[in-house]
């Protein structure tokens, strides 16, 4: 791997024998070495490293650590993305938690072992590398139709390509997926990318308006056509006529309505209650519903013609358990939106903290995320998330302490993402690892992965 290849490590290290020690320790990092806290600050400047790992005891005074904690708040100042791992004496693991505080990714007490504090190096590299692809996405789609879904899964990135092919067109679309998967989100995504977009985006969801009502609701009723009928009233589709109407949890809708649903589709034309002509309407419909189509159509509960109209294309949302690259991003995303609306500051979250939100099974899906962060950035005290304040188990918080079962399995989690970020292509795998293809093989062999790569060059 040439230089240029390699990804910079800023090492901040007074004492020469730790320095010749640690200068060839990485693999897959080009070091670069610091002294002292000038010379820190200006190698930071220069490369930009992602990760920094800075010894407290720091000249002109190296027996405390006021001039090491002066480093890190410039540090942090300066580039406040990069991931500070504190390097401390065996008997100042009070500065350590201070520097934590402070804004510090992670802290290692004296004497060095290489290879453990390499672990912790690849894995705040890993989430540093994981935090900026989602700046980067927050960024491109802040400005787009596709605002506010946000993922670089597989099964999430299928869905956003399906409604950019669906979306200009007048089709009649089925969104289904877990309640909290976002499916409003992209009901709006296929309104903005259509020549409708401009024209009125109107939202019922049936299971939100008591039976009684609905259909008054959706199309509307005559002066006099039931008690209460003061004046004519437009339902909600005619109100959407020119636009987009979504009808949202379909499979919560009585079986008496849908035959009038029916009826519009087939038609494109709606009837008020007590009205006796009927009157157009051109509107492009989106459905969507959290329940299983087939099961209620083999129940009864739902009209197979009816599925067959609003179906025509049907758009999967995938559940937060199925997207494997995006629970960390989508926390990120709330952690950093809930801090500026609650005025907090926060360095991101504990390592017990990002393990918990890959390995919950989120059966309240992104709804339950949002929600978890959000109580999180309310009631958190520290600089850092923990998984306590996301309401998990306080044993979360204690990792396993065999070093090599905790090493192994975090080289698994780390080859794993790596080859879900490349597409599971091992050369571009192993290139965004630091190591050789045949290294990343003998790897996956030694660690029993179970995922298949393929050996594109």
């Amino acid at each position: 791997m040439t230089e240029k290849a390699l990804k910079p490590l800023l090492v901040v290290e007074d004492n020469p024998g730790l320095q010749k020690q640690l200068k060839w320790a990485f693999e897959g990092y080009q070091v670069y070495l610091a002294g002292d806290r000038e010379s820190a600050i200006e190698l930071l400047q220069q490369h930009r490293p992602r990760v920094v790992t800075l010894d407290l005891g720091l000249p002109p005074d190296p027996a405390n650590a006021s001039e090491g904690l002066q480093a890190l708040s410039e540090i942090l100042y300066l580039a406040p993305h990069t991931k500070v791992i504190v390097v401390t004496g065996n008997d100042d693991r009070q500065n350590a938690l201070k520097a934590v505080s402070l804004g510090a990714y992670d802290f290692y007490q004296k004497p060095i072992d290489p290879d453990i504090l390499s672990l912790i190096v690849d894995r705040a590299c890993s989430l540093s590398e994981l935090e900026e692809e989602h700046r980067r996405l927050v960024t491109q789609t802040s400005s787009s139709a596709m605002n506010g879904i946000i993922g670089s899964s597989e099964k999430m990135l299928a869905a956003c390509r399906m409604v950019e092919k669906v979306g200009p067109s007048d089709v009649t679309t089925l969104i289904l997926g877990e309640s909290g998967t976002g499916k409003e989100l992209f009901a709006r995504a296929l309104h903005n990318l259509s020549p409708r977009r401009e024209q009125a985006f109107m939202a019922v969801n049936c299971a939100a308006i008591p039976e009684n009502l609905l259909e008054s609701e959706l199309f509307g009723y005559e002066k006099g056509a039931f008690t209460g009928a003061v004046k004519q009233t437009p339902g909600k589709i005619e109100h959407a006529s020119g636009g987009t109407f979504f009808l949202d949890e379909i499979g919560d809708m009585p079986q008496a309505l849908q035959v009038k649903l029916l009826r519009f589709l087939q038609e494109r034309v709606v009837d008020r209650i007590g009205g006796h002509t009927s009157i157009p309407v051109d509107v492009r419909v989106i459905c969507a519903t959290h329940h299983d189509m087939e099961q209620a159509i083999k129940g009864g509960s739902f009209r197979e013609d009816l599925y067959y109209r609003v179906s025509e294309v049907v758009i999967q949302v995938p559940a937060l358990r199925e997207r494997e690259t995006d629970r960390v991003m989508l926390a990120q995303v709330f952690l950093d939106l809930f801090s500026r609306e609650n005025s907090r500051d926060f360095s991101g979250f504990t390592d017990a903290a990002l393990e918990s939100i890959e390995g919950y099974h989120w059966p309240g899906n992104v709804r339950e995320l949002e929600n978890r962060v959000k109580r999180a950035v309310i009631l958190a005290e520290g600089k850092q998330i923990t998984a306590q304040d996301l309401g998990f188990e306080a044993g979360s918080e204690s990792p396993s302490l065999d070093l090599r079962t905790a090493r192994e399995a975090a080289e698994r989690s780390v080859i794993q993402r790596a080859l879900l970020l490349n597409n599971n292509n091992m050369s571009h795998a192993a290139m965004a690892l630091g190591i050789s293809r045949p290294s990343l093989y003998n790897l996956m062999n030694k660690l029993g992965t179970g995922v298949s790569g393929k050996d594109e060059r």
